[in-house]
């Protein structure tokens, strides 16, 4: 782990922290409030953010490691999206805080654990688009990610 990586970490935990803040204060009518970005209730919003930091991370180590990355196109993405909001329609507060929790830390030691090197290798993300390093997709996805979902909840449930 070098300083790059720690300070990177820092920016996903401090992400985590304010959105799962966000979410352990939501109340019974907010939880089922229907997003007007995702057009998902608030619950499924949060635990597909909660999924999204396993998936954006093993992205991330895939891109970091030079392994092969899957070829995903931003059709795939919205397909697997729109099947897990399906899925996930009834889903609890506290098994999406759980989520939040468990792949939030995992995802956190996986961007610690990343050398300046590993930080610097770069590859297409996602099929047709130009290549961006571990340390952009970090931050311009998985970071921005829980931003921007966040901000949906936020204007949703009428909250700054």
């Amino acid at each position: 782990m070098g300083a790059r990586a720690e300070q990177l970490a820092k920016k996903f935990d401090e992400s985590c922290a304010e959105f799962n803040k966000v979410v352990e204060g939501l109340s019974d009518a907010d939880w089922t409030k229907v997003t007007s970005a995702e057009k998902w209730p608030v619950g499924v919003v949060a635990h597909h953010v909660a999924e999204a930091h396993a998936g954006i991370g093993g992205l991330v180590h895939l891109v970091a490691k030079a392994q092969p990355l899957p070829g995903l196109t931003m059709d795939m993405i919205h397909a697997n999206n729109a099947k897990h909001a399906n899925e996930q329609t009834n889903v609890t507060k506290a098994a999406a805080l759980a989520l939040l929790n468990a792949n939030g830390e995992k995802t956190s030691a996986l961007v610690r654990g990343l050398s300046d090197a590993e930080l610097d290798r770069s590859a297409s993300v996602l099929a047709g688009m130009p290549a961006m390093t571990a340390a952009q997709a970090i931050e311009g996805i998985l970071i921005n990610h829980v931003h921007e979902h966040l901000g949906n909840i936020r204007a949703t449930i009428g909250a700054k």
